[in-house]
């Protein structure tokens, strides 16, 4: 579902972010990238979810080769790709049911089926009855929710996640993470950007570890 194929990425002369990258993440599989400040966490991240182009390489996603991605098939590719943010970048300007309808009205969705989808998503995050609200009424857990919501509303089969919980306390960080889990046990291909170790020693997923652009180690558990 994911694959990179010795993927580079310079920024400058002076600057790889990432060196030589190779892994795979299948369908329905979870993982957790780990490293160091500017080890090339958010890079990965952005090469899987088209924000950037690789250097060098190949990055495969849902079966598209993005080096080779026509710029006018990037907007339908990223429908496949649910990104969730450290700072929500929610529209504090509209609804909660609008910020997570967004997607769906970007695609082009029909209005009714719009609303099913929304309610559905916000009854999986735990905030089915708080739609009309804006999200500055939310707390920051509730907010982060709300960005979850918006990056699953389209069923897309690859989410990904930029250091999610970084602004949570141990609790709400822990639950943030178990929805994740829920996503993935339903077929959904995750992959979360994470400085959390013991967060993610406790979820028991495999963990790509890099330091200074390299992949230095894979764990699997057992």
């Amino acid at each position: 579902m994911i694959r990179f194929e010795h993927v580079s990425k310079r920024y400058s002369a002076s600057h790889d972010a990432l060196v030589e990258m190779n892994f795979e993440l299948g369908a329905g599989e979870m993982a957790f990238i780990t490293g160091h400040s500017g080890a090339g966490k958010s890079t990965l991240l952005k090469l899987v979810a088209l924000l950037e182009r690789p250097t060098r390489g190949q990055v495969i996603v849902n079966g598209q080769n993005h080096a080779q991605l026509k710029r006018r098939r990037v907007p339908q590719a990223r429908r496949g790709i649910g990104m969730v943010f450290q700072d929500h970048r929610l529209l504090m300007d509209r609804s909660v049911f609008d910020n997570v309808a967004l997607p769906l009205l970007i695609a082009g969705t029909p209005r009714e089926e719009i609303g099913k989808r929304v309610r559905a998503s916000l009854d999986k995050v735990g905030l089915l009855g708080r739609e009309q609200e804006p999200p500055a009424n939310l707390s920051s857990g509730e907010q982060q929710r709300v960005g979850i919501a918006r990056a699953i509303v389209a069923k897309p089969p690859v989410l990904i996640a930029d250091e999610p919980t970084g602004n949570l306390d141990p609790q709400l960080s822990a639950e943030i993470m178990t929805l994740f889990g829920e996503f993935q046990q339903v077929g959904t291909t995750v992959l979360i950007a994470s400085h959390d170790l013991p967060l993610v020693k406790r979820m028991g997923k495999r963990v790509l570890v890099l330091d200074h652009g390299k992949l230095i180690d894979d764990f699997r558990p057992a």
